[in-house]
C-alpha cells in the first residue's frame, strides 16, 4: 500500500500538521509477548498517573495521543516528534523505567502503527486471540485523553475507524465466537482442577469489568451461586450481588471470607497485592487466580503447599477448539482490516488537501470583495457565494483524481470568471 498516512491531511492544529507530514504517528509498548505479569505491572498506569502523563504531553506542545493500560500490555499513541518522547512521558510516571522499557519494547511508526492499533483493536494481537475485552478497554482509554482535550481530528478519525473494523469482524467472523477470554479462562482452569465445584465456597474480589465479566461465567458455567462478591466501593458489590441472586461481604470482611473459601478470584485494581502472606495463612487448600496486573496476589504465595495460584501467563496457555476455530478466521479479519486501512488512507489523502482548498476560498472571497470585481452586473453577494464554493468543489474533485499537487488558483480564477459572468 502506498504510504498515505505520513502526514496528517488537516489544516489545525498546525502542530498535528507538521508532525505527521514528517510521518510522526507513534505506538510504543510492552506485551505479554515480552514480559511476564510481573513486568508489566511495573508499567501499568492508574488514572491519576493517566492524568499526569496527559498534562506533561500538553506541556511539550503535543496535540494527540492515549495510553492503553490492559493486564496484557502498556501502550502509548501520539504523534510526536520521536519515539522517545512518548516513551519518557509513560516512564517518569511508572515504577519500571526508561531502560528496562526500551530494552522490551515495540516501536512502530506510520503504517505499521497503524496496523498494530487495528490488529489490537481486532483481537488479534490479544494474548488469547480474539479477545474482545480489549474494545471495551481501547474506547475507556481515549475517552480519558478526549476528555481532556487530547485526542483530535487524526486520532478521533483513526479510532472511529479501528471501532467499525473490530465491529466488522466480530459480526462477519468468527474470530471471537466461543467463550475464550481471560475471564473465562479462569472457569476453565476452575474445572481442570476440580471435578466437582458445587460445593465449593468462592470469593471474588473486584466488581469492575473483568469481575463482572467473571461473576456472570461462573454462574453461566460453573452453575453455582455459592460466591461472595467483595468490592471496596461498596455498592457496587451490592448491585451486582442483587441483580444475580449472590452474597456480598464488606471489603474489611476480606480476609475471613477468605480464610473460608475454597476459590478465591481477584479482579481488582490495586498498585500493591491485596492478598499476601499475611492474610492468607491458613492451611485450607485452596485455589487463588490472579486477574489484575500488576499482581495483586503476591507470588510468592505459590510457594505454599496448600495454595494452587494461577495469574493471567498461565491462564493463556489454556487452549481448547474453539482457541483453533479462532485461528482459522484471522485471513478474514485481515481482509477486513485492509478494507478499513484504505478506507482511513482516503479520508487522510481527502485532508492533505484541506489548507488549499481553504486558501482557494478565501482567494476567491478577496476577489468577489474588490472594488474592480464589484462592478460587475452579476456580481451579486448569492450568486457568487455559491459560486465560490462550487469552484471550490470543482477544485476539490480534481485534486482528489489527479493525485499530483500543483498550483490549482489559476483554474479556480477562470471558473469563478465563467460561473460569476
Amino acid at each position: 500500500m502506498r504510504d498515505t498516512f505520513a502526514y496528517l491531511f488537516e489544516a489545525s492544529p498546525k502542530e498535528s500538521w507538521q508532525y505527521m507530514e514528517k510521518g510522526q504517528f507513534f505506538v510504543a509498548g510492552i506485551n505479554y509477548k515480552k514480559t511476564d505479569a510481573g513486568i508489566r505491572g511495573n508499567f501499568a498506569i492508574n488514572p491519576d498517573q493517566y492524568n499526569t502523563i496527559l498534562d506533561n504531553a500538553r506541556r511539550l506542545g503535543l496535540k494527540e495521543l492515549f495510553v492503553l493500560s490492559t493486564c496484557n500490555r502498556t501502550e502509548i499513541y501520539g504523534l510526536a516528534p520521536d519515539a522517545n518522547t512518548l516513551i519518557q512521558l509513560l516512564c517518569n510516571v511508572t515504577v519500571g523505567d526508561a531502560d528496562t522499557f526500551l530494552q522490551l519494547c515495540y516501536i512502530k511508526k506510520d503504517t505499521a502503527a497503524l496496523e498494530h492499533i487495528f490488529a489490537v483493536g481486532a483481537g488479534l494481537d490479544s494474548q488469547i486471540l480474539g479477545d474482545y475485552e480489549i474494545v471495551g478497554q481501547m474506547k475507556l482509554a481515549v475517552k480519558f485523553a478526549k476528555e481532556r482535550g487530547m485526542i483530535g481530528a487524526f486520532m478521533e478519525r483513526l479510532f472511529n475507524t479501528v471501532l467499525q473494523s473490530s465491529k466488522q469482524i466480530k459480526n462477519e467472523t468468527a474470530l471471537s465466537g466461543g467463550t475464550i477470554s481471560v475471564s473465562f479462562a479462569a472457569i476453565q482452569f476452575i474445572r481442570e482442577q476440580l471435578t466437582d465445584t458445587s460445593n465449593k465456597k468462592i470469593v471474588l474480589l473486584g466488581t469492575g469489568k473483568i469481575g463482572r465479566n467473571t461473576c456472570k461465567n461462573l454462574v453461566d458455567y460453573l452453575d453455582t451461586r455459592n460466591i461472595t462478591l467483595i468490592n471496596r466501593t461498596e455498592e457496587k458489590a451490592i448491585e451486582l450481588a442483587t441483580g444475580m441472586n449472590l452474597r456480598y461481604a464488606n471489603w474489611s470482611q476480606m480476609e475471613a471470607e477468605v480464610d473460608d473459601a475454597d476459590i478465591v478470584i481477584v479482579a481488582t485494581n490495586a498498585e500493591k497485592p491485596v492478598l499476601t502472606c499475611t492474610n492468607v495463612q491458613s492451611d485450607r487448600l485452596r485455589i487463588l487466580i490472579d486477574l489484575s496486573i500488576p499482581n495483586n496476589i503476591d507470588p510468592v504465595l505459590a510457594q505454599k503447599a496448600n495454595i494452587l495460584l494461577a495469574n493471567v501467563d498461565d491462564l493463556s496457555k489454556i487452549n481448547d477448539q474453539t482457541l483453533r476455530k479462532r485461528k482459522a478466521e484471522v485471513p478474514k479479519a485481515m481482509a477486513i482490516i485492509q478494507q478499513h486501512m484504505n478506507e482511513f488512507a482516503e479520508w487522510t489523502s481527502q485532508r492533505r488537501h484541506v489548507p488549499v482548498l481553504k486558501a482557494v476560498k478565501q482567494k476567491l472571497h478577496d476577489m468577489h470583495s474588490c472594488g474592480l470585481f464589484l462592478t460587475s452586473q452579476r456580481a451579486t453577494e448569492n450568486i457568487n457565494t455559491e459560486a465560490i464554493q462550487k469552484v471550490v468543489n470543482n477544485v476539490a474533485v480534481k485534486m482528489r483524481n489527479r493525485h499530483q499537487p500543483g498550483c490549482y488558483y489559476i483554474e479556480a480564477i477562470n471558473d469563478f470568471m465563467t460561473i460569476s459572468h
